[in-house]
């Protein structure tokens, strides 16, 4: 079978292919440019054409040979001609949870589905990570680049299959997993769910069809990692993991204590600067603490946080939830809200009315995304402050390019 993904270049559908070539696929796809996982799709050798997704080049491919299914994300409109073209030529168009889930069914797989609101990617990692050092073998998918293993990866010989079961547009209702983890559910994706009981009652469907549930409960006091947040992951990793394998407690605890970090998620990027990918008021509250236990154990001189925020229509929900968010952090350099997916009916809030009822309000500062923060942030960080950047925007690359070695 001949397979097309559109945006194969992204931590959303890159692993994804990585993933079905593994499972024996021919795999191709586009994107508008080099994405995170465009290295990655070089080492295997997977056909992508860079550049305008106007639906020219799914022609051209499929004059020489058939596609026989193409997968998208959520994110790409319905309109969006490159999906025009491949429903006017007849292919299977589906979003990727559909053909995830012909994938569990053809493999006869046992899914372990990591979902929640907060804290999925992180332990999806932790569980990969563990697997990996405890040479189990598992096949599995996340959403992030690993830095230590492939985002993506399918063996015939692995019985089990970790994955990262997003909540957006219910795409985890496609799924029927053997174990579902959840790590906490809190109210997000508005534009989804218009209510927080619509929310809550995606994930009471989502554990209805899971197999087996296991929740976040109480923290493992033989986890030793910086951050309650990256403990509480942690202790649900660990968890998942005594039930699907014969370790003791001690040898998962010592594995998962070693833990490395995935990318955008409190990843360092030069000693004193990470980049986190929070946001929500949750995340960024538990980001925080683990930054300032950092702080406090490492000897920083201060911690200055910069935050952008993601998508206008969750600030007019979220923004109540702000004014503890920040305690811990001495400076807040708040950015303009990343704009996606926006409801144009909604007025644009400002990072002035954003942060106008913070707790600490005093310590915030309104900033851009420009040379005058960058230079106020590299002295911050040669006087020895810790820097931590949140954001789900393209405030990651900036700050990247502008500690990169």
């Amino acid at each position: 079978m001949k397979v097309y993904f559109s945006g194969i270049s992204g931590t959303g559908i890159g692993p994804l292919a990585e993933f079905a070539q593994d499972a024996g696929f021919e795999v191709i796809g586009s994107d508008l440019k080099r994405g995170a996982i465009a290295s990655e799709l070089d080492d295997r050798a997977i056909p992508v054409h860079y550049g305008p997704q106007d639906g020219e080049f799914l022609r051209q491919i499929c004059s020489d040979k058939p596609i026989d299914w193409f997968v998208y994300t959520s994110a790409l409109p319905a309109d969006h001609p490159e999906l025009a073209v491949a429903r006017e030529l007849g292919i299977k168009c589906t979003k990727r949870d559909e053909f995830i889930a012909e994938l569990v069914r053809q493999k006869n797989l046992k899914m372990i589905a990591v979902a929640g609101t907060h804290g999925k990617t992180t332990t999806t990692s932790m569980l990969i990570w563990a697997s990996l050092k405890l040479n189990m073998k598992v096949n599995y998918l996340v959403g992030t680049t690993l830095g230590w293993a492939k985002s993506g990866y399918f063996s015939d010989e692995a019985e089990y299959f970790i994955y990262e079961a997003d909540e957006y547009d219910r795409n985890f209702l496609a799924y029927e997993p053997e174990i579902a983890a959840i790590t906490c559910v809190d109210y997000d994706h508005p534009d989804i769910y218009p209510t927080r009981d619509d929310y809550e009652a995606a994930f009471k469907q989502f554990e209805k069809q899971s197999k087996n549930v296991v929740k976040n409960t109480t923290l493992n006091p033989k986890i030793s990692l910086v951050g309650e947040l990256r403990r509480q992951d942690a202790s649900l990793a660990l968890e998942v993991l005594k039930k699907i394998s014969a370790y003791t407690e001690d040898d998962i605890c010592a594995v998962l204590n070693d833990f490395p970090g995935v990318g955008r998620r409190f990843e360092m990027i030069t000693k004193g600067v990470y980049s986190d990918y929070g946001h929500h008021p949750e995340e960024i509250k538990a980001t925080v603490k683990m930054a300032a236990e950092l702080k406090a154990r490492d000897g920083y001189q201060g911690l200055a946080v910069i935050y952008q925020p993601h998508q206008n229509t969750r600030q007019h929900e979220v923004r109540h939830l702000y004014h503890d968010a920040f305690i811990g952090a001495d400076k807040v350099f708040w950015l303009p809200t990343y704009l996606t997916r926006e409801n144009p009916d909604l007025e644009i809030l400002s990072p002035e009315e954003l942060s106008a009822e913070l707790d600490n309000q005093l310590a915030v500062e309104c900033a851009e995304l420009n040379d005058e923060l960058a230079q106020k942030i590299r002295d911050l960080h040669a006087d020895g402050w810790l820097i931590v950047l949140m954001t789900a925007g393209p405030a990651d690359s900036w700050l990247r390019e502008n500690f990169k070695d």
